[in-house]
């Protein structure tokens, strides 16, 4: 097949319009629409159906939208190769995590990361759904579990625990619980059991659960948990690491806490040489280092 068909395809695949996928690549509705009738005939197979709203793919152009959509990114990861330098850290960098460890524990901290690399352009894709790196979803991942996938680099960054906090107004103004008994006369402030997030954390709400809890609060992340414990509304389950930043919090029953739940730095092996994977992947190693001395320094008496 014809490299440069199958890339005018793509776009009009992409655009849906025969005019939109020609502004885009700078050739003339007419110039798009022969190319892509010239595909279909070396194919023997019909596309695209025309309406009057658009183009919409038959099912064999969602075979080839597939394969080309594939191609595609499997292009953009050669060319991000090929454009890192060995000395400098420059260009697009797509990194994934979840919305409360990208929001909470992540984005305050980006920073230091632009102070040393002013060059660099962050895509910050905050979503639960775990994208697929070496289909270039992403460029490197923080995962709240181990990657599955066997053709990824990963490394374990540290253990998070999801404990009870609550500001200290809320505290002066309600009592401070002493046993799980007591949650009943306080509001508990959890992400919805049915909101996608670890396991450690739904086992630990569903045991608070059991303690006749009559007033809830719950919220579809955590960023939305701490807004309300900040607000004093009540008792929230949120990850340790949030004791750091936020000195405001206050512990409530520190006997009760998850179990551990791994957090994974993830990315594809294609890209091991990658300047600015090695830039993001160095900023996070060091802010976990940074992170574990300041915990260590509040332990001590």
């Amino acid at each position: 097949m014809d490299w440069d068909k199958l890339r005018i395809f793509h776009a009009v695949a992409d655009a849906g319009s025969l005019t939109h996928a020609g502004d885009r690549l700078n050739l003339s509705q007419s110039a798009v629409s022969r190319q892509i009738r010239g595909l279909e005939e070396s194919l023997a197979a019909t596309l695209f159906h025309r309406h009057a709203r658009g183009l919409i793919l038959t099912e064999q152009g969602e075979l080839l939208f597939d394969a080309t959509s594939a191609m595609t990114k499997r292009l953009d990861a050669a060319a991000a190769r090929i454009r890192d330098s060995e000395e400098e850290v420059f260009g697009d960098l797509r990194v994934t995590t979840t919305t409360g460890f990208g929001t909470l524990w992540l984005a305050p901290r980006l920073p230091k990361l632009y102070a040393k690399h002013p060059d660099l352009r962050v895509d910050l894709m905050l979503e639960e759904r775990v994208l697929d790196l070496p289909m270039r979803e992403a460029d490197v991942a923080i995962r709240m579990k181990e990657p599955s996938q066997a053709d990824l680099i990963r490394k374990k960054l540290m253990a998070v625990k999801m404990c009870l906090f609550a500001s200290s107004q809320y505290l002066k103004e309600n009592g401070t619980p002493t046993e799980l008994v007591d949650l009943k006369d306080h509001r508990l402030i959890c992400q919805n059991l049915d909101s996608a997030q670890v396991g450690a954390s739904v086992s630990l709400v569903q045991e608070l659960l059991t303690y006749e809890v009559n007033s809830m609060l719950t919220v579809n992340n955590y960023f939305g948990v701490l807004q309300g414990v900040l607000h004093n509304l009540g008792i929230g389950v949120l990850p340790d690491y949030l004791a750091n930043d936020f000195p405001e919090l206050v512990r409530v029953l520190p006997q009760v806490e998850s179990a551990d739940i791994p957090v994974f730095l993830a990315y594809p092996e294609e890209l091991r040489h990658s300047q600015r994977i090695s830039a993001f992947r160095d900023f996070v190693q060091e802010e976990i280092l940074l992170y574990r001395k300041q915990l260590k320094s509040k332990l001590k008496p």
